[in-house]
């Protein structure tokens, strides 16, 4: 049947492994440039750092085993294959939870919040707090399908991650959670009102302030402001170019694993909370498992095109309405884009939880995975 869904084993031949390692090989290197930070995009000294742990030491075939140990799967959904992991909480009474990565992240975004989530008591938890998780590829990421056509944006999406939860028969009753391209994916879900989504959690929220909240705006609030200024002037290259030109990267990321490679870590220098430095906050192995996800499928051009999509929703206009479903939010200090509890309440109907970090960033369940946890179980406590 079409809507079977099917186990997927993830096992990459070893020519494709050889290719790539030739390839690394085979760099040819930028010059150093003229500036001695990141000011410009990342430094070569850290890409050859990571160069050099991608050919001597990282172990792909350790990730492969992770990943179909986490129930790698696969369905067809609206002429699409989806990929997804599928993790049963040993607990019977567990709540379904659909998690909803970002760009350039991955399903390995989650990584570290799995076995908490979803076996709580083997994490010094509640029985109570446990879920099932179901994290699917964002079309076009990672082992998803590529789309063919135009047309697979954020609501098309959302509408194909309602139809999953149907599916895997947790259609009365279940949530939902996202940052990035997540976070909008969920908020899709919310205002569509999808079958049995019982309320969301967000530790992104796109937003842009009214004339009268930059007016009235506190200290903290003006910093928030003067954030989102900062990466919109100086971090936001890659999506401008991703929302209008993606085909003119493709070339690039199909091509060049370094290339690819620098592209995603860029993103993780500028927004993750890490004084432009990722490694400090994220394992070099794992940046490394997550630019895998793009390179292996060849996702880069397809994931960018994401962007173009999403771009062409939004030209027509988005939800401008309170989000109706009972919500939670979390803010980490190094997300660019914040907004206050204040701002928040104007946002969201039916505010049940908001929570702040004292470190993290954009990447949360990478960067703080134990206070992403405490947030999201906080969130659906106040739902239950």
């Amino acid at each position: 049947m079409s809507d079977a869904i099917q186990p997927f084993e993830i096992h990459i031949p070893q020519v494709e492994l050889d290719d790539l390692a030739d390839r690394l090989t085979r760099t040819r290197w930028p010059d150093a440039g003229t500036v001695q930070d990141g000011s410009q995009g990342p430094q070569p000294g850290r890409i050859r750092a990571l160069a050099e742990r991608w050919q001597d030491g990282y172990d792909w075939r350790g990730t492969e085993a992770l990943l179909n140990g986490w129930g790698s799967s696969r369905t067809v959904i609206d002429g699409l294959g989806i990929h997804f992991l599928h993790i049963h909480s040993p607990e019977p009474d567990a709540t379904p939870l659909l998690l909803t990565h970002g760009w350039p992240g991955s399903v390995l975004e989650f990584r570290d919040v799995i076995g908490p989530l979803s076996d709580p008591r083997a994490h010094d938890g509640d029985a109570s707090d446990a879920f099932h998780l179901v994290i699917p590829a964002l079309p076009g990421f990672g082992f998803s399908d590529k789309p063919m056509e135009p047309g697979w944006g954020v609501g098309r999406t959302a509408a194909a991650w309602g139809e999953l939860m149907q599916r895997l028969g947790y259609g009365d009753r279940w949530i939902a959670q996202g940052g990035d391209w997540g976070a909008a994916v969920t908020t899709a879900l919310a205002h569509m009102r999808v079958r049995g989504l019982a309320g969301i959690h967000l530790n992104m929220v796109m937003f842009q302030p009214t004339p009268e909240e930059v007016a009235d705006a506190t200290p903290q609030e003006q910093r928030m402001l003067d954030d989102a200024v900062r990466y919109d002037r100086d971090y936001s290259g890659y999506m401008k170019l991703q929302c209008t030109r993606p085909q003119s990267l493709a070339f690039a990321l199909a091509d060049s694993p370094v290339g690819l490679a620098s592209w995603i870590y860029a993103l993780f220098q500028d927004v993750s909370d890490s004084g432009g430095r990722p490694e400090r906050v994220i394992s070099l192995d794992h940046l490394i498992d997550d630019i895998m996800l793009y390179w292996l499928p060849n996702a880069g051009p397809s994931s960018a095109r994401f962007y173009w999509e999403a771009a062409q929703e939004m030209a027509k206009g988005m939800p401008n309405v309170p989000l109706p479903l009972p919500a939670g939010v979390s803010m980490l200090p190094g997300e660019q884009v914040r907004l206050s509890r204040r701002w928040a309440e104007k946002r969201f109907a039916d505010l049940r939880y908001f929570g702040e970090a004292t470190s993290g960033g954009h990447f949360a369940a990478m960067e703080n995975p134990a206070t992403f946890v405490e947030h999201v179980r906080s969130t659906f406590r106040a739902m239950s």
